[in-house]
């Protein structure tokens, strides 16, 4: 016997909602590019500053004593000066006195020039709250974040599996868990080590298992024709976390130092997680959503399937496998900027005093746009169809990360809030249509473990994060990897408009023949 409802229950509300709450913490992710931002120390050189051995002085902070001490090289706009009189090779993150010389921007040789990119990498951290740390170079400090990124989107299955046969206060639960003690490890370890295991690992599964729960949960409540905008609302919070997150560790970081602000957001969120778990319920079984107080048109009800496919029947069609590699490349781009958000504003507005000291302002515009375009996107999706709004999301964006290094190089703060602000949105959106893509092709009984499949693509978009960072080590900038990712957009857009629902009828005539 079903029970059938003329509008969706309390409680369908209720466990949506918790996940919007559970979400917000999750986004935890969200805040590395503050952290990445204080474990990296680069200048780039100016006419007048000074190079010593062991600091780089601005020009404007420079004494008399500074330029004149033997060893010490002032930099000049045109003359070159031999590396080896100012400076000792370092490679990776060796202990060695004094900067690596990290771009050479003329490419002639073993020379210091204005313009060129010194890091500190290797070197012990003097600040007080920070005794302990050696700051990383731009590659080191986006592998915790890129293997966070893997480890969440393959523990999605496990998480899907546990949502669809335990439930999903169990799994919620776990997850808080696993994020505190992740998040704990990399700040007591205080070493590149202790960030891969702690924050990439441990925090990497309890994302996993803690976002495989609110949203399949939520969505069983819903019919299609609120699966796009309920999915945007739960997911909505992980994208909004970066709002209040940037700012917030920030402060933590300047007041209490790195390890104490890991350890303080990790077990205040996975206290927030595990409170708002237990509000979580699926429906009984023989619920069924309430139905839509607007007829759907025939080309609506033919984009959902009333099938509930099995993962084994699943992984049989192609669009299954079409679906991953949307998703990866909806993904890529917007891992890209998250990662680099904070060095993308200091570097635009370095003339600026107020922006090149804030730079946390373009983490939470990103994150507030990041939550918008979640539920911005799973509404327009459900007026004018999920591949119209994903394809419109993705070309978008595409042209916004082609002027990037034009925006950039023009020190245009507007045109950067906008471009990133487009990015952004994007990433959000793939983030609502890819659960409602799932749920319209292969229903929504099994939604938890469906989507934890279709979620690897997610994770295996983090290859252009970490790539970024060995383009800027390389070149000095981000512009060929904004260049990559913009094509790649494009890619995404023909995939998709080749990409049909699959259909049940046609999958049970092949087993036929097959048989």
């Amino acid at each position: 016997m079903s029970d059938t409802y003329e509008k969706e229950p309390t409680q369908a509300w209720i466990t949506t909602f918790a996940g919007t709450a559970i979400n917000l913490c999750l986004g935890i992710l969200y805040a590395w590019s503050m952290w990445g931002a204080a474990l990296v120390s680069e200048v780039t050189l100016a006419p007048g500053d000074v190079v010593s051995k062991t600091a780089v002085i601005a020009a404007a902070k420079a004494t008399d004593a500074d330029r004149t001490l033997p060893g010490n090289i002032v930099v000049k706009p045109k003359e070159a000066v031999p590396r080896s009189e100012a400076l000792k090779v370092k490679f990776g993150t060796n202990p060695k006195e004094g900067y690596e010389l990290l771009s050479d921007v003329e490419k002639k040789g073993d020379i210091l020039r204005a313009g060129d990119i010194v890091t500190k990498a290797g070197e012990p951290m003097t600040d007080p709250k920070n005794v302990g740390w050696i700051f990383l170079n731009n590659a080191e400090a986006a592998t915790p974040f890129s293997l966070c990124v893997i480890m969440f989107a393959l523990l999605m299955i496990p998480g899907g599996k546990i949502q669809d046969k335990i439930s999903p206060k169990f799994g919620a639960t776990l997850g808080g868990l696993f994020l505190a003690v992740g998040c704990i490890i990399a700040g007591m370890m205080k070493s590149y080590t202790g960030l891969v295991i702690g924050f990439g690992i441990f925090g990497g599964i309890g994302m996993g298992i803690g976002y495989a729960a609110p949203t399949p949960a939520a969505l069983k409540w819903f019919g299609p024709h609120r699966r796009g905008l309920i999915a945007g609302l739960v997911v909505g919070g992980y994208g909004g976390a970066a709002l209040y997150i940037g700012p917030l560790a920030k402060y933590l970081i300047g007041s209490f130092g790195i390890t104490q602000s890991f350890v303080i957001l990790g077990v205040l969120f996975a206290t927030v997680v595990i409170i708002a778990g237990q509000l979580i319920k699926i429906p009984a079984p023989g619920y069924v959503p309430a139905p839509p107080r607007v007829a759907q048109t025939a080309k609506q009800l033919a984009a959902s399937t009333k099938h509930n496919w099995e993962a084994g029947e699943m992984i049989k069609t192609w669009q299954f496998y079409a679906l991953v590699f949307m998703f990866i490349l909806t993904t890529q781009s917007g891992l890209l900027i998250i990662a680099n958000a904070a060095g993308l504003l200091s570097k635009t507005g370095a003339k600026i005093p107020f922006f090149a000291a804030n730079a946390w302002l373009l983490v939470s515009f990103g994150g507030l746009v990041n939550a918008a375009g979640r539920v911005g996107t799973g509404f327009y999706s459900d007026k004018i169809g999920r591949l119209n709004a994903y394809c419109l999301n993705c070309g978008l964006s595409a042209l916004c990360l082609f002027t990037l290094p034009y925006i950039i190089g023009s020190e245009n703060i507007f045109l950067l809030f906008l471009a990133v602000g487009v990015a952004y949105w994007q990433y959000g959106g793939g983030l609502s249509l890819m659960p409602s893509f799932v749920g319209d092709f292969y229903g929504p009984k099994n939604l938890g473990f469906n989507y934890g499949l279709v979620f690897i693509g997610w994770g295996l978009g983090f290859f252009m994060a970490r790539l970024g960072g060995t383009i800027k080590d390389l070149t000095g900038s981000l512009n060929y990897a904004f260049y990559i990712s913009g094509a790649l957009l494009v890619v995404s857009v023909i995939l998709a408009f080749s990409t049909t629902r699959p259909l049940w009828a046609e999958m049970q005539d092949k087993v036929k023949v097959n048989a």
